[in-house]
């Protein structure tokens, strides 16, 4: 199973339309040999660079496995945002305060769909899926904030 975005590659710079600094919009991701066996999926973007540990940007579960990608700014009916680490629900666009971060993409097959609210956060999530990961694929984007001028 892989995940891959027409805008980026794997270790490469997230276009600034995606970030804090652009839109703040989820860049579209697609979905390629998912398990045949997968009853969901569940994808997690976190950046492990930000000061205090990994900081969660997003987190949406119960997305149908036909579903082949997620499109620019658009959540596939029936799949749920939970809560990123700034306590809201739905996409947090990257926004590093200095130097260049990762953005990790970590994409889950999973073998049932998951009873969780939209209240959960990453740590439930992870939780709930524990026993019912099938398979698990990666994507890392990278991103630098705009350097801020000083006179």
């Amino acid at each position: 199973m892989d995940i891959i975005s027409s805008q980026f590659k794997n270790r490469e710079i997230i276009p600034a339309k995606y970030s804090c600094d652009g839109e703040d919009v989820n860049p579209p991701l697609s979905f390629v040999n998912v398990p045949d066996d997968a009853e969901s999926l569940a994808l997690i973007m976190e950046d492990p660079d930000a000061q205090g540990g990994a900081w969660v940007h997003w987190t949406i579960w119960n997305i149908t496995p036909e579903i082949a990608e997620l499109n620019e700014n658009e959540i596939p009916p029936g799949a749920v945002e939970g809560l990123n680490s700034s306590g809201s629900n739905g996409y947090e666009g990257p926004c590093p305060p200095t130097g260049t971060h990762r953005y990790i993409f970590k994409l889950y097959a999973l073998d049932s769909t998951l009873t969780l609210s939209e209240d959960a956060d990453r740590d439930a999530l992870e939780e709930a899926m524990e026993r019912h990961i099938i398979e698990k694929a990666e994507l890392i984007g990278l991103y630098t904030s705009p350097e801020i001028e000083t006179l």
